[in-house]
């Protein structure tokens, strides 16, 4: 059992002082306000949940910085960068992908992230070969050595576009057939272990095809695990989608199925005002991915009309140029501004508008991490929280109403003291306790990997 002393804690029902927390198994089992510090309690100056990494592509960590050259045809966008993505994935094989996967997860949990959502497609071995649960047992000791809780995401990767034409060579290793999928789902619900869970996800609807799609959806709903799928993140993917099914993708999937808050949406970058009020109105979790989507520029969600919809949203690294979930929230707020030239634009119904996105996205992570009631410290949750330095620069001066707007506007170094992730310590006084071995797994499998070289122009 461990007892946290904080100075302030934010809880369920808002900040309160001198709050003592206890944990045990994992669990918050009890919390008291009004307290005195006791000599077994763990000082804990400011205590805020953790956040859920809603949407993440662990390979691609090797990735961050390689791709930032403007290639021979003089225009970039998401479909050049996918050919350099590619290359990489082609030569990831296991070792590679926990190593990199152990660096990434020890990153998140060192920036607040608790739960990490992996959207996984990386199926077989680098050319291919019989489908074996070898990669996916990678994650779980990645996740494990970090001490972040994964939430696996196994991905159905069928077709190289909505037309229906075979995977291209460099999509080959993504492929299975729905059949070998399902017995992958099957296998992942035996190895995933407390605190891991799982959930399960279609690429998009240009790589599935709507028969397969409904069967996931319909082991989704048997197994009440959520549901995650790319949608509307380029406007190539909207006319292709129109071209095909006579419809925005969004809106031929409201209109194909129930849609409600086990699915998660990651993206749906391009919404039209009747795709954004449905969505929102279905309870769904739009995930959005700030710093990809304006590295691959592939365009701004419109936050406003869908938070005054009551949409959710929860909020992922995805491709992880950056891994700090409050530069993701900054970045989703001052893409808004830059759009609408107003300020202050994700505080709906709230007065403080950082407050209003780390609870929205901590909440939203939650449900699409398959845990409705998390996001939140009030007793039966899980111990997932971020202990905050209240020493720091950042927040000195900052009392309850402003201490999130600090967190997420000011964009200093981050002030975070503790991280813990099912009742137990991960980072203690700002450090990472695997950061080492982390780091000198990832120089190395970078090194063997020398995939950059030949990505060069």
């Amino acid at each position: 059992m461990t007892t946290l002393f904080a100075r302030k804690a934010l809880l369920a029902n808002g900040w309160q002082q001198d709050v003592r927390l206890t944990v045990e198994a994992g669990r918050i089992v009890a919390i008291s306000m009004a307290c005195e510090l006791e000599d077994e309690d763990t000082p804990a100056g400011i205590v805020i949940p953790g956040l859920c990494n809603a949407h993440s592509h662990a390979f691609q960590r090797a990735l961050a910085g390689h791709t930032e050259y403007r290639g021979p045809a003089e225009k970039d966008n998401f479909w050049t960068w996918r050919q350099l993505m590619y290359q990489l994935a082609a030569r990831i094989d296991i070792e590679a992908l926990e190593n990199i996967a152990r660096q990434l997860y020890v990153e998140m949990v060192s920036s607040g992230y608790t739960t990490v959502v992996e959207f996984h497609y990386l199926h077989r071995q680098p050319g291919g070969g019989e489908l074996t649960s070898a990669m996916l047992k990678a994650l779980i000791r990645a996740a494990n050595d970090a001490g972040i809780r994964l939430t696996y995401v196994p991905i159905l990767y069928e077709r190289g576009g909505f037309d229906g034409k075979p995977l291209s060579p460099e999509q080959q290793r993504f492929a299975l057939s729905l059949d070998e999928f399902t017995d992958h789902y099957q296998q992942a619900t035996t190895l995933l272990k407390s605190p891991h869970s799982l959930a399960i996800g279609a690429h998009s609807l240009r790589a599935v095809s709507a028969e397969s799609l409904a069967r996931i959806a319909e082991i989704a709903t048997a197994d009440n695990v959520p549901l995650h799928i790319h949608i509307a993140e380029q406007q190539r993917e909207v006319d292709e989608c129109m071209g095909a099914y006579h419809a925005r993708p969004v809106y031929w999937l409201l209109d194909n199925f129930e849609l409600n808050s086990q699915w998660c949406l990651v993206h749906a970058t391009h919404m039209d005002d009747e795709e954004l009020e449905r969505v929102a109105k279905s309870g769904a979790v739009v995930c959005l991915c700030p710093s990809t989507e304006a590295n691959l520029g592939d365009g701004l969600f419109r936050l406003q009309p869908f938070l005054q919809n009551e949409g959710r949203i929860a909020i992922g690294s995805d491709s992880h140029v950056t891994v700090n979930p409050f530069e993701e929230l900054r970045w989703l707020e001052y893409g808004q501004r830059l759009a609408s030239q107003e300020r202050n634009v994700a505080a709906i119904r709230m007065r403080n508008t950082g407050r209003s996105l780390y609870e929205r996205a901590a909440s939203g992570g939650a449900i699409a991490a398959g845990d409705p009631s998390g996001g939140r410290l009030e007793v039966g949750a899980r111990a997932e929280l971020i202990v905050l330095d209240d020493h720091s620069p950042m927040l000195v001066g900052h009392e309850a109403d402003s201490l999130l707007d600090a967190l997420v506007f000011s964009g200093f170094t981050l002030p975070i003291d503790r991280v813990m992730v099912d009742g137990n310590w991960q980072v203690v006084d700002g450090k990472h306790t695997g950061i080492e071995m982390a780091a000198q797994k990832f120089a190395e499998t970078i090194g063997r990997l020398n995939w950059y070289e030949m990505a060069a122009p």
